[in-house]
């Protein structure tokens, strides 16, 4: 990510300022976890309700998915015409909507559409928040910011579980829908309040008011101020296209490729173990709440993995950090797989997944916004999320077709781990086949 304007932003420390917004995409993304959550630890009662079969509960795992993929791929490129907080803002509205309406859901079909609806919002906003993340860090902390964002989605998944499961005994499925209904509406405000528009943004697309709006950003984080606007990165000799053309730049053809596969391949296994792991151990013979359980174990250990792989990110090369976390989450399912009918050996092979699995997809998240200029950068990650939702929406329901024709249930986690092993080699691929192209310090650390 390249930053010739003369703001300092790319060197220095970090201000409170700066911190501040990470907090708030890091409470954003929370969202997301838990949005994925409510599905997988409601499913029992939903099916129990209305006597749905393994193809019908993956269905609604994966209606939420298919909106992400609609919102990351339509809504989040928007973002670099009107701007990251205004598509957050937008977003948010929406899954507050939709999360109210699936508490008054009437049938399955009815519920799969608002998930659907939910996770329109929830793709759309992603991309913005990742990269806003990246946008307002400094070189020397830019992965480390990405990866710590990223670990919100663990503790939105570990939190909004705990809450869940009480809910679920002294309320019912609906009321947890309900209760995110309301936590998705109080982040409006404070995106408001506290979550400022992006300087990348404001410097290269300059809206009416932006020298203005980009000092206001300045004063706050300590930087000289501008005297005018630098030229538009449009006007630049040998600058890329705009929109999903720029991402197909010579400079960038390659890396988009890679990351996309990387993407696709983790996000096909991550939302299947997921998703189907708190069911699947109740098959196995565990507890509803032990199911539960594990499934809120498998996200405690997101939040140890993303933290540390955030802590190494700021040392070592991001390249071989996120290869190494894609095989020994693929090492963990398998072993978990082999113990689904042990309490203590599968919740400790689930907490290894979470903490891997989510190194992994730390690691995707900071490659992207270090890969793309400003003009094309919540573009680029909202298209690499979207593609990457398209695996999303199709491991969970092979999974269920899997199990409807018999398959044993830890044979599913030793396929799954595959994905995850040509995911390594994508990334490792990124470095060699020069996928990596952007000129700044965060991307001499990829290599």
């Amino acid at each position: 990510m390249k930053r010739d304007t003369g703001t300092g932003l790319a060197e220095g420390e970090m201000t409170s300022f700066q911190w501040l917004a990470v907090g708030i995409c890091v409470m954003l993304v929370m969202l997301d976890g838990f949005d994925v959550l409510v599905m997988a630890f409601t499913a029992s009662s939903v099916a129990a309700e209305w006597q749905l079969n393994g193809a019908q509960l993956g269905f609604l795992f994966s209606a939420g998915l298919v909106g992400m993929a609609i919102g990351s791929l339509f809504l989040a490129p928007l973002a670099d015409r009107w701007g990251r907080q205004a598509i957050i803002l937008v977003c948010l509205v929406i899954i507050t909507v939709g999360m109210a309406l699936s508490a008054l859901a009437r049938s399955s079909i009815e519920l799969g559409l608002l998930r659907a609806l939910t996770g329109l919002g929830i793709g759309g906003m992603l991309a913005s928040v990742g990269v806003i993340t990246a946008e307002f860090a400094s070189d020397k902390w830019r992965s480390t910011a990405v990866s710590l964002q990223a670990t919100g989605y663990p503790i939105g998944a570990t939190i909004g579980g705990t809450i869940a499961a009480v809910l679920l005994d002294l309320h019912g499925w609906r009321s947890v829908f309900v209760f995110g209904s309301l936590a998705t509406a109080l982040m409006i405000p404070v995106v408001l309040w506290r979550l400022p528009e992006s300087l990348d943004f404001l410097l290269n697309r300059q809206p009416r008011g932006a020298l203005k709006k980009a000092n206001a950003l300045l004063r706050q984080m300590h930087r000289p101020q501008l005297a005018q606007l630098p030229p538009r990165a449009a006007k630049l000799a040998g600058a890329p296209s705009t929109g999903v053309a720029g991402l197909f730049d010579a400079r960038l053809r390659g890396a988009t490729l890679l990351l996309w596969g990387a993407f696709f391949l983790l996000m096909f296994s991550f939302y299947f173990a997921l998703s189907w792991t708190p069911k699947l151990l109740v098959s196995a013979g565990l507890s509803a709440t032990q199911g539960v359980t594990g499934g809120v174990l498998l996200n405690v250990g997101g939040i140890a993995g993303g933290g540390i792989f955030g802590v190494l990110a700021a040392r070592f090369g991001l390249r071989p950090l996120t290869a190494s976390a894609l095989v020994l989450t693929a090492l963990a399912l398998v072993v978990f797989g082999l113990c689904t009918d042990q309490l203590s050996a599968a919740f400790a092979a689930a907490s290894a997944i979470g903490a891997f699995i989510f190194a992994s997809m730390a690691g995707l998240y900071a490659f992207a916004p270090v890969i793309y200029p400003a003009a094309v950068r919540t573009t680029g990650l909202g298209w690499a999320i979207g593609v990457g939702r398209l695996g999303a929406v199709l491991g969970p329901f092979v999974a269920g077709l899997l199990l409807d024709r018999n398959w044993p249930a830890p044979h599913l986690y030793f396929i799954y781990a595959l994905p995850l092993v040509a995911a390594a080699a994508a990334v490792l691929a990124m470095g060699r086949r020069g996928g990596v192209h952007a000129p700044s310090a965060a991307v001499a650390s990829a290599h």
